[in-house]
């Protein structure tokens, strides 16, 4: 296959790079930087900007999916214009496949999104509230959209490749996992995928 990762420099997305590779698959590695992959050097490196809708469409139009692994600022950027940026990206996208890394402050736990627990930890909160927003204006894409999100566990570092995961929908399958395992569970779901418009959960 070839797959486009759009963030690919970030931990998500470089392990995303690696894992793609690592099972024969062509990857583009997209970021604002354009710079290259230290984890996926055998990927093309190329520099896209997420709201940059013609440069995105043509991503999609060369590759068979494409994964989103971007995230909302920490540092103070405006989170509405990510979210703009998204849905620029997924309207540029069209019908081809796309895989969206959200978070885990929207799972829920007896009906409760994690994020609205007041133990959450708060410098994480607005990020997973942004997050939480993506999802929710996914639920509602066009039926043409044949989206993907995939959350992590609570807890996500980077750590060790074992190959093993458990698989969850709209609440927390455990509560940690390495981003080389999270990696895993993403390309086992581009390419065999079960959860065309919704969202799934990964954990160790």
């Amino acid at each position: 296959m070839k797959i486009a990762i759009i963030g690919a420099t970030g931990m998500v997305g470089r392990e995303i790079s690696a894992e793609a590779l690592r099972r024969g698959h062509l990857v583009t590695a997209a970021s604002r930087s354009g710079k290259a992959v230290e984890s996926a050097p055998e990927a093309t490196a190329v520099s896209v900007e997420l709201g940059d809708a013609a440069a995105v469409s043509a991503l999609a139009q060369a590759n068979d999916a494409v994964v989103l692994a971007t995230g909302p600022s920490r540092t103070g950027g405006d989170h509405q214009q990510w979210l703009a940026a998204n849905r620029t990206a997924l309207e540029a996208i069209g019908e081809v496949p796309v895989l969206l890394i959200g978070g885990a402050g929207s799972l829920l736990v007896k009906g409760k999104r994690l994020v609205d627990d007041p133990a959450f930890p708060e410098a994480y909160r607005q990020e997973a509230l942004t997050l939480s927003a993506l999802l929710e204006e996914l639920k509602e894409a066009p039926e043409r959209l044949n989206w993907t999100m995939i959350s992590p566990s609570p807890l996500i570092a980077p750590g060790q490749r074992t190959g093993n995961y458990t698989l969850g929908l709209d609440s927390p399958a455990g509560e940690k996992i390495s981003s080389q395992d999270f990696a895993v569970a993403i390309l086992d779901e581009i390419e065999k995928p079960q959860h065309q418009r919704r969202r799934f959960t990964a954990a160790s």
